[in-house]
């Protein structure tokens, strides 16, 4: 089977186990990515499935809790799909997601295309292309039965536990004053404490995370494009979620946003 074959059989797998809420050991020995770029090949594929343009992107794995947990050694990229995105203090079903977590983010709309190139971008010039800083909670999840086991690639091709996603508000264009990396947020769901966290447990800064998207990217042959999303990665450890739950997310003078979890 040619390689182009092979990732885009692998896509339609991933995308079936997506669409019908179910979940699958692994890929079939003869899909499954040997590499990190192979990953990514089976994601684009996964990508073409949406009927909409790509709303923006994801980071995982930003954390070294985050790292651990999944089993990897850094951090992995993956595509927000339009029709996985849900309006703030709007209402989503957790039917067919195993994971049941919430995710608060800092997440930043592209001003201006950051096209690949032969030289790193540096983390100036990508908070320079950046429009706004929005506050945002992903709600990720897999196809796979146990994401610990899967490996890089194979969860890249996952598209990285893509699942869904609320974005905020536009923050006050003073966040570009602030210090991230030590910026403190809140988040509960239902009628759980409050659980704190912050801007460093996001690669250091989610600035840096950002540039790390960049360029990782870059080295894909793939240009971020303006007008689309970055969310960098949970700044907490994942928050427990059921049905019924308000989810709450609170970033002080950048904002807050908020999910309501169907019955």
């Amino acid at each position: 089977m040619a390689d182009a074959d092979r990732f885009e059989a692998a896509a339609d797998l991933l995308w079936r186990c997506w669409t019908e809420g179910r979940r699958i050991d692994a890929l079939p020995d003869e899909l499954r990515p040997a590499s990190r770029q192979e990953g990514y090949a089976i994601q684009a594929f996964v990508e073409r499935r949406s009927a909409m343009p790509l709303f923006g992107w994801k980071i995982a794995a930003t954390s070294a809790a985050g790292q651990a947990h999944i089993g990897v050694d850094g951090p992995l990229a993956g595509r927000l799909l339009a029709e996985r995105v849900v309006a703030d203090g709007g209402q989503l079903s957790l039917s067919g997601n195993h994971m049941r977590v919430a995710e608060p983010e800092f997440a930043f709309r592209i001003g201006r295309t950051l096209p690949p190139r032969g030289t790193p971008w540096p983390v100036e010039e990508v908070v320079a292309a950046v429009a706004d800083l929005h506050p945002a909670i992903e709600i990720p999840d897999s196809r796979y039965l146990d994401v610990a086991t899967a490996g890089a690639a194979q969860l890249i091709a996952d598209n990285a536990c893509a699942h869904h996603f609320v974005l905020g508000a536009a923050a006050p264009a003073s966040w570009r004053d602030l210090d991230l990396s030590a910026y403190p947020v809140r988040a509960r769901a239902g009628d759980g404490p409050w659980r704190s966290g912050s801007g460093g447990n996001v690669l250091g800064d989610p600035r840096l995370a950002l540039t790390w998207l960049v360029n990782e990217l870059s080295g894909l042959g793939i240009p971020l494009q303006a007008g689309q999303i970055v969310t960098s990665g949970t700044c907490m450890a994942p928050l427990a979620i059921a049905p019924d739950d308000l989810v709450s997310a609170d970033f002080g003078q950048l904002g807050s946003v908020t999910l309501r979890l169907a019955a």
